[in-house]
């Protein structure tokens, strides 16, 4: 054998041990080594065999840094077969999480073991690809295609339990020692003469299939995963499971895997996979900065946004204060809180007694004297600067020593706040997205003063409760805001220019995004940009900016809250309808304007929107307001709902070429002019050189 995969015979069960930290990747060593071992135990004194990991998992799924790059034999399939046919029953005894290529390997055996607290499942489908290893195959012939549909469209863990339930997995293990009580399992196998139980013997009769079942999950998921196409794959491979013999429906798979493996949209899917990863790593902050102890936090604001974050921290156990200007207040934030937590539950996404464990962690006050001994407090009241200034100001005479002070803010200058206390190394940013319990990003925005601790605290406290951090330094919007102005800009002018508002969006939302800058900002509430504009001293005098946001809100049209915006609302339904009145309008505006409408082409209402995006962002990194491209795209997928399959703005523009991007910008600056179409030196000098943003990345790591 080797050092990564060692082999045993313990009484009359040979076992086959595999040790290749942190996860027990399927790297090449590993399958050999395993290959090697089946091989062996062929001819050997052993009855049965146990597929056994060392540390803290099973096989955790394929080496991911082998993808794109030549084929090492032994290929899994190859090690599957050898296991699939061994003479003697082989058992895989699962702890910690059999994912991806893992569990292909553990569905290879004869029989699934697993300790109570174990995972299994197939998440390929994050990373735009298919199970192509026999996944899509096996598992439904154990638990029917419906589950089968779920389980691997979805791409989440199953908990042995219920994996127990759905019959992927025959005996959960209650010996403390899993290797021990795996052996005896296995002896008990022998024992009873159990059969050589292969999955692919099972047969699916295609009767037990509801006519149009497959086409209708195809419709569905088309619209779960807007431009997504690992999802329809997988639906044929289901089909396959059902309609062909099992060596034909696993040469189906491995076709779509390999069509899959090379695709654009499961390329931009790994690379967020890796730059979610890559996000979380400060390129000055030594690996071994201390953290500080965050084991109480306090809120300021109880209102939507305050309620999500408390939310946030009571879910991992971390009690909460959270901190209102009067009972009234208070208690309605309270409310949201629980309201919010009854959704969850109605849902089934938690027990009862759960909802009133976490409700329990929150309290509240209305006095900062109560909060004085907190090592977190996190403001999150509403954008105004002097408010914010002047909360500060009270947390800094009331906080401990060694409190870590966070402002909420979306768009403030972190240093202003910092600079009311007397001690702004203990200041930072930490924006979270609405809703705060439901969005995955965190924005970590780092003073000038912040200390290296809080910053690391930031991150680690962030990583903690759930979610994807990214760094940012100090600037108006930081990374995600400071974007979204020309994105929004555009969407308005395209308007004026001849688009209706349903144009727009249906353009974008086809694109992959889930909601089109319109019906976003009537969700929002326009007239939340609109006292955003207000605030402002640098915004062009230009008529036209943001015009029909502006006239929209000044008629009272302040979106769904007021039943109208850029479309008409149903008052019970909510849903958005096209409305004459707007599109009238827009139209007489435009005329007022001495703007002449035009018919303007899908192609041309993706690059207005997204090439402002891509501008604004090379001005960030030159800036060096945000660390790297990769973190900017983390950005959008997780804030903005950016199309993962489309990678982020970034990946999306060295995908179509950044040389292509900057001809059309100047089009459009030559066209509009350079007020709104201003080049980005650095994407400029990257289109002239022929290069990326990911090129450039590396050559600054």
């Amino acid at each position: 054998m080797s050092n990564v995969v060692n082999y045993e015979i313990l009484e009359n069960i040979g076992v086959i041990s595999v040790n290749n930290p942190p996860v027990n990747a399927l790297a090449q060593v590993v399958r050999e080594g395993i290959l090697n071992a089946v091989n062996v135990a062929q001819g050997d004194a052993s009855q049965a065999l146990v597929l056994y990991c060392e540390g803290r998992t099973f096989i955790a799924g394929a080496d991911i840094t082998e993808f794109g790059k030549p084929p090492k034999e032994p290929g899994l399939p190859e090690v599957l077969l050898a296991l699939e046919n061994s003479s003697k029953p082989v058992i895989a005894a699962i702890h910690g999480t059999a994912l991806g290529g893992g569990f292909e390997v553990a569905l290879a055996c004869h029989y699934r073991c697993a300790v109570a607290a174990a995972k299994v499942g197939l998440p390929e489908v994050k990373l735009g690809l298919l199970p192509g290893a026999g996944g899509t195959q096996r598992v439904p012939r154990l638990t029917g295609v419906e589950a089968a549909l779920a389980m691997i469209t979805s791409g989440n863990p199953v908990p042995a339990s219920k994996a127990h339930a759905m019959g992927l997995v025959d005996e959960i293990i209650a010996d403390a020692d899993l290797k021990s009580g795996a052996v005896n399992y296995a002896q008990e196998l022998v024992v009873s003469g159990a059969s050589l139980k292969r999955i692919r013997d099972i047969t699916i009769d295609p009767a037990s299939i509801e006519p149009g079942f497959f086409d209708n999950a195809r419709k569905k998921l088309a619209l779960r995963a807007r431009g997504q196409i690992a999802q329809d794959k997988i639906v044929s491979c289901l089909e396959a499971a059902v309609n062909l013999p099992m060596d034909e429906g696993l040469k189906r798979e491995r076709e779509l895997f390999r069509e899959l493996l090379v695709s654009p949209e499961s390329a931009a899917m790994r690379h967020i996979f890796f730059a979610e990863r890559q996000a979380a790593k400060i390129k000055d902050l030594p690996r071994d900065t201390p953290v500080r102890d965050i084991e109480k936090v306090a809120i300021i604001g109880g209102g939507t946004m305050g309620g999500g974050i408390a939310m946030c921290f009571a879910n991992m156990g971390i009690p909460v204060v959270m901190l209102e200007i009067n009972d009234e207040a208070l208690q309605r934030g309270l409310d949201i809180v629980r309201k919010n937590y009854t959704i969850t539950v109605k849902k089934g996404k938690l027990p009862e007694d759960q909802m009133e464990q976490r409700i329990g962690m929150i309290t509240g006050t209305t006095d900062y004297a109560d909060i004085a001994d907190v090592d977190l407090v996190i403001e999150a009241v509403f954008e105004n600067l002097e408010l914010k200034k002047e909360i500060f100001t009270r947390l800094d005479a009331v906080c401990k020593s060694g409190a870590i002070l966070a402002t909420n803010t979306s768009y403030q200058d972190v240093d202003a706040i910092a600079a009311v206390t007397d001690r702004p190394e203990d200041v930072l940013g930490m924006h979270f997205f609405s809703p705060a319990n439901v969005m995955k990003l965190l924005e970590v925005v780092r003073g000038a003063k912040t200390a290296d601790d809080v910053l690391a605290t930031a991150m680690k406290i962030g990583k903690a409760i759930g979610k994807v951090c990214a760094l940012s330094r100090v600037c108006y919007g930081f990374i995600g805001n400071r974007m979204l102005s020309g994105y929004g800009r555009e969407a308005q002018m395209l308007l004026l220019d001849g688009c209706t508002p349903a144009q727009v969006d249906s353009t974008l939302e086809n694109f992959g995004m889930a909601m089109g800058p319109l019906a976003m900002s009537d969700l929002a509430g326009l007239d939340v940009g609109y006292k955003a504009r207000q605030s402002r001293g640098d915004l062009s005098d230009d008529p036209k900016l943001f015009r029909m946001g502006t006239v929209l809100v000044e008629m009272g049209r302040h979106g769904q809250k007021t039943g109208s915006g850029y479309y008409q609302y149903d008052p019970a339904t909510r849903a958005r309808n096209s409305d004459p009145e707007v599109e009238a309008l827009i139209k007489a505006e435009a005329d007022k304007l001495g703007i002449e409408q035009r018919d303007i082409s899908a192609e041309e209402i993706i690059a207005r929107c997204f090439y402002p995006l891509i501008n604004e962002a090379a001005l960030i990194l030159e800036e060096g307001i945000a660390q790297r491209p990769s973190d900017i795209d983390v950005v959008y997928v997780f804030g903005y709902a950016f199309p993962v399959a489309r990678g982020g703005p970034m990946h999306y523009a060295d995908q179509i070429g950044l040389k292509s991007v900057y001809d059309k910008i100047c089009e459009f600056r030559d066209r509009y002019g350079e007020d709104y179409w201003k080049l980005a030196p650095l994407l400029q000098k990257l289109a002239e050189e022929d290069s990326t943003f990911a090129q450039w990345a590396a050559e600054n790591s």
